[in-house]
Parts: structure tokens; C-alpha cells; sequence
């Protein structure tokens, strides 16, 4: 289990300094105003994987990691008021840049094992992908328009 901490934690500040970067590039936030956020992201994250695997209860470890980051932001949590100031400060596509492009590197990586899928399971994903755009399109347009901002 060491070895998979130190992996992890590898994997994670690579992670965390792309985004940082993604961060300043994209959205003018300096990467050391991100620190702090990138720092409590990649804690509660290495927190999470090392939950899923210490319980031996079937639980995907996001479920553990997004558990956590709930519990430490909410209100009268200690501690909470600085975790939320700090992590604002973090713009989520900055970090889901790094983690998609990881994904389809794994996804050319095994290449084989996605041709033995079938063209169905290529279908299907790209329904899933446009229904998820869709319906989060969707979702945005309604709260823009009851919130007056559209």
C-alpha cells in the first residue's frame, strides 16, 4: 500500500501544479494564490484513496473524497470558512483539464482492451457524452434564467 501512496501522491502533484498552471493561464489567477486550494484539493483527494483502500466496504474512493470535502466545508466545521476561501480560488475546469487528458492517455494506452468493446459501447459513450452536455445545458439555462442573469 506504500507504493500505491506514493503514486498517488506523484500523480497528484502533477496533477496539481498542470492545473495550477491551467489556473493562471486560463482564468489570471496566480499559481500562488492557488496554492493553499491546490494543497487542501490534493490532501482531501490523497485522504479519500487512502480511505477506499483501508475499509474493505465496496465504495468507489470518489465517494470517500467527495464525503470529505463535504464534511470539511461545511459550515461550523472548524477550519471550514478557510478551506472554501481557499479553494474558491481553484477553477474547476483548471482541474478537469489535467485529469481528462490523463484519462484518454489511459484510454490510448489500452487501446486493445477498448477495441474488444465493439462499436456499440463507442455509440453508447458518445449518447452519454451528448446527454450529459445536454442535460447540464439544460440545467444551466434554468437556473440563469430563474436567478434574472439571462
Amino acid at each position: 500500500m506504500m507504493n500505491n501512496i506514493q503514486e498517488w501522491i506523484l500523480l497528484l502533484l502533477i496533477f496539481g501544479v498542470i492545473s495550477a498552471i491551467g489556473n493562471w493561464i486560463g482564468y489570471g489567477i496566480l499559481p500562488l494564490a492557488a496554492v493553499p486550494g491546490m494543497i487542501v484539493l490534493i490532501l482531501v483527494s490523497l485522504a479519500g484513496l487512502i480511505l477506499q483502500k483501508l475499509l474493505k466496504v465496496n465504495i468507489p474512493s470518489v465517494a470517500y473524497v467527495a464525503l470529505i470535502g463535504i464534511i470539511i466545508s461545511l459550515p461550523g466545521f472548524p477550519g471550514s470558512e478557510t478551506v472554501v476561501r481557499w479553494t474558491t480560488e481553484v477553477n474547476l475546469l483548471a482541474l478537469a483539464t489535467p485529469i481528462l487528458a490523463y484519462a484518454g492517455i489511459a484510454i490510448g494506452r489500452s487501446w486493445t482492451d477498448f477495441k474488444k468493446l465493439g462499436w456499440r459501447s463507442v455509440v453508447v459513450a458518445m449518447l452519454v457524452m451528448v446527454g450529459t452536455f445536454l442535460g447540464s445545458a439544460l440545467i444551466a439555462e434554468l437556473v440563469l434564467r430563474m436567478q434574472g442573469i439571462i
